[in-house]
């Protein structure tokens, strides 16, 4: 049984900097790329970042590159999302998810497993 559990969400001031984590038990973790996605009130969820099972390459929505960076480390089964300069419009629930055991996805239609999601608040 797979599960993806995120941590870090938080109230933040516009302009600082914060990370999010997501572990995952269940199935073979290096296997899988990963990826996240988030959703702001009242709008439909969107790509954030995405990671290939080895780390090696790595794909950003337009709205977030230069600012997040995504990480795993496949020893401790956990993907990272480390944003920073936030802005309001960042404000969203941040969901991980499970992609294919090959390539790198944007589509969420790629994405099998989903965590609970965690919020993300940021103040002007």
């Amino acid at each position: 049984q797979v599960q993806l559990v995120e941590s870090g969400g938080g109230l933040v001031q516009a302009g600082v900097s914060l990370s999010l984590s997501c572990a995952a038990s269940g199935g073979t973790f290096s296997l899988y790329n990963m990826g996240w996605f988030r959703q702001a009130p009242g709008k439909e969820r969107e790509f954030v970042a995405a990671i290939s099972r080895t780390g090696s390459v790595t794909e950003y929505a337009d709205s977030v590159k230069g600012r997040f960076t995504i990480s795993r480390d496949n020893a401790k089964n956990t993907v990272y999302l480390h944003m920073n300069s936030l802005k309001p419009e960042d404000t969203a629930v941040y969901f991980c998810a499970r992609g294919r055991t090959f390539g790198i996805d944007t589509s969420e239609f790629h994405y099998a497993y989903w965590g609970q999601g965690t919020q993300v608040t940021v103040s002007s």
